[in-house]
C-alpha cells in the first residue's frame, strides 16, 4: 500500500490530503483562527464538581469550561494504543479526588464543538515519532496495530529496558525500529516534558501550557510511515519544516518530500478539490451502481446502503452480498475521509445467507484496520444492521467547513408555502379578534404571496366576505420562507 500526501497551506488555512493506493481516504483543514486544540495542556482550575455525573469542569481559559469524567481523574487511563484490561484499577469517587478551586493540569482529548466545551483528561501523553510518553505511569504497552506477537513481545522488553521517566507505548510507527530511534525519540520527549512543567509551575490557572504541533507538523509526524511514497507541499517555509523534521525523526523519509511550485491550486492539480465536494454530500454512489446515504446527527452518524441502479443477476441474495461488500469498504473510507465519530449504525442490505454475514463482518473489519483511529464494530444483525465505535477528538469535516442552514435553522426543511399561509390565516383571524382593525397588509415570501393569490386565495375571500377583513399582500424576497409580517 502507497501513501501520498498533499499538503495545501495558505494564510488563513492549512489542508491535507491523504491517498492510499490512489484512493483519497483522508481529509484535514486547519483554520488559522480556529488553531486545533486537542492534545494541548492547559493548567486549569476546576469550577465544578459534579458528584451525580462523576465529572467536573475545569476553567482553563476557553470560553467554554472543559468536562473531565473521574475515569480521566483517578488511576486509570484509556488511551487509544492501550491494551484493554491491562489498566482496570477501582476508581474513586470524583469528589474524593478533587475540589472546587483546585488546580490542576489538563490535556484536550476532544473537541466537541461551540455548544459544548472541550473533553479534557488529566492523563497527560506526549506523542512522538515512534512513542507516546506517559508522565506520572509506569505502564509499557504497543499499539493494536502491531498484530505479530514476537515483534509485540520485542518492542515491549526494549522499551521496558530503557531508563525513562513514565510510562510509554510504542506507536504504530515504531515497528521495526531498534533501541536508537527510541533513545532518541524519548530524549525529544522527556525534554518536552520538562518544559511543560517548567511552565506549569511558572504560571497562574487558567492558561495554557503547551500547544500541540500544527497540522503540517502532525501530518510529517503522524501519517509518514515506511509506505510513503510522495509527501507533497506548497509552501516553502512548510517544505523546510517538513525536511527539518523528519531528518532528525525518520531521515529516510526525506527524499520523499516534494515542493509543489506550479501557480495552479495543489488541490486543484490532483483532483481534490472535486473530491472535497462530494465528501460533503449526504449520498455516496458506489461503483457497481449502489449508493450509501450518509446522515450526521448530534447523537450518532447513520449510514443507509441501497441497491440503487445496480440490478445484478438472477441471484438476489448474491447481488446483495456483492453491493454489502463494496459498502463496507466505501462505508469505512468515508467514516475516515469525513473524520466521522462516536456511535455510527450501518443499515446494509439484508441478507439471509449466514456465510455472507460473517465475510461481510470480516470485510469490513479488514478495511478498519487501515484507520488510524480506534474503532470496533459489532456483528451483523438480524436485520442488515451492523453498530460501529470510532474515537472522535477532532470536528467532523461536515461541522468544520459548514454551519447550520439559516434558512432551514438546520433542520434540512422548511414549512411549506400552504403551510405559511394558513399560519397566516389564524394570526389575521387573531389580530382582528383582539382589535377594532378591519384592514390588514401582510409581508411573505414571494412564493407565499403568489399562492394566496393563486391556489388559496380562497382565503382572503373568506377572509373578506365571513370576517370582514381587508388583506392586501405584498412579496418580500429577503425574507425567510415561513417568516411573516402583519400590520
Amino acid at each position: 500500500m502507497s501513501t501520498v500526501i498533499y499538503t495545501n497551506v495558505t494564510p488563513y488555512e492549512t489542508r491535507v490530503a491523504v491517498r492510499e493506493d490512489g484512493v483519497l481516504v483522508e481529509l484535514m483543514v486547519e483554520r488559522t483562527r480556529e488553531h486545533s486544540i486537542v492534545g494541548s495542556l492547559y493548567k486549569g482550575r476546576i469550577s465544578r464538581v459534579l458528584p451525580g455525573m462523576q465529572a467536573a469542569f475545569v476553567d482553563v481559559g476557553l470560553e467554554r469550561d472543559a468536562f473531565l469524567y473521574v475515569d480521566d481523574v483517578a488511576e486509570t487511563l484509556e488511551d487509544e494504543e492501550v491494551e484493554p484490561g491491562e489498566f482496570a484499577p477501582a476508581t474513586p469517587p470524583i469528589q474524593d479526588l478533587l475540589r472546587e478551586g483546585q488546580e490542576i493540569l489538563v490535556q484536550v482529548t476532544r473537541e466537541l464543538g461551540s455548544s459544548k466545551g472541550p473533553r479534557a483528561t488529566s492523563h497527560v501523553t506526549i506523542p512522538g515519532r515512534y512513542l507516546v510518553l506517559m508522565p506520572g505511569n509506569s505502564h509499557v504497552g504497543v499499539s493494536r496495530r502491531i498484530t505479530d506477537e514476537t515483534e509485540r513481545e520485542r518492542l515491549r522488553s526494549m522499551v521496558s529496558e530503557i531508563p525513562h521517566t513514565g510510562g510509554a507505548i510504542v506507536r504504530t510507527a515504531g515497528e521495526g525500529r531498534d533501541r536508537a530511534d527510541f533513545l532518541a525519540d524519548l530524549a525529544v520527549l522527556e525534554s518536552m516534558w520538562r518544559h511543560i512543567n517548567t511552565r506549569a509551575n511558572e504560571v497562574s490557572a487558567p492558561c495554557m501550557v503547551h500547544r500541540d504541533l500544527d497540522l503540517v507538523l502532525r501530518a510529517a509526524r503522524d501519517l509518514a510511515g515506511p509506505r510513503l511514497s510522495e509527501f507533497w507541499i506548497d509552501d516553502t517555509e512548510g517544505y523546510q519544516r517538513i525536511v527539518e523534521f523528519l531528518d532528525r525523526v525518520q531521515p529516510e523519509l526525506t527524499s520523499k518530500v516534494r515542493l509543489y511550485r506550479r501557480q495552479l491550486d495543489i488541490f486543484e492539480a490532483f483532483g481534490i478539490e472535486s473530491e472535497l465536494d462530494q465528501a460533503l454530500q449526504p449520498k455516496v454512489w458506489l461503483r457497481s451502481g449502489g449508493s450509501l446515504v450518509i446522515d450526521q446527527t448530534e447523537a450518532l452518524v447513520a449510514v443507509d446502503v441501497n441497491t440503487g441502479r445496480y440490478v445484478g443477476g438472477a441471484d438476489l441474495e448474491d447481488t446483495v452480498f456483492r453491493i454489502n461488500l463494496e459498502a463496507s469498504r466505501e462505508v469505512v473510507r468515508q467514516l475516515r475521509l469525513r473524520n466521522l465519530g462516536g456511535i455510527i449504525v450501518v443499515d446494509f442490505i439484508d441478507m439471509e445467507d449466514e456465510a455472507h454475514r460473517e465475510a461481510l463482518l470480516q470485510e469490513l473489519q479488514k478495511a478498519l484496520a487501515r484507520d488510524r483511529a480506534r474503532t470496533l464494530a459489532g456483528p451483523v444483525g438480524p436485520f442488515g444492521l451492523v453498530q460501529l465505535t470510532r474515537k472522535r477528538t477532532e470536528r467532523s469535516l461536515e461541522r468544520a467547513l459548514t454551519r447550520p442552514c439559516p434558512t432551514c435553522e438546520g433542520l434540512g426543511r422548511v414549512k411549506s408555502p400552504e403551510t405559511v399561509c394558513l399560519e397566516i390565516r389564524r394570526a389575521l383571524l387573531r389580530e382582528a379578534a383582539g382589535g377594532e382593525a378591519s384592514e390588514y397588509s401582510v409581508r411573505a415570501h414571494p412564493e407565499v404571496v403568489r399562492l394566496l393569490s393563486g391556489e388559496l386565495r380562497g382565503i382572503l375571500v373568506e377572509l373578506r366576505e365571513r370576517h370582514g377583513l381587508a388583506v392586501r399582500t405584498f412579496e418580500a424576497p429577503d425574507f425567510h420562507p415561513a417568516r411573516f409580517e402583519i400590520d
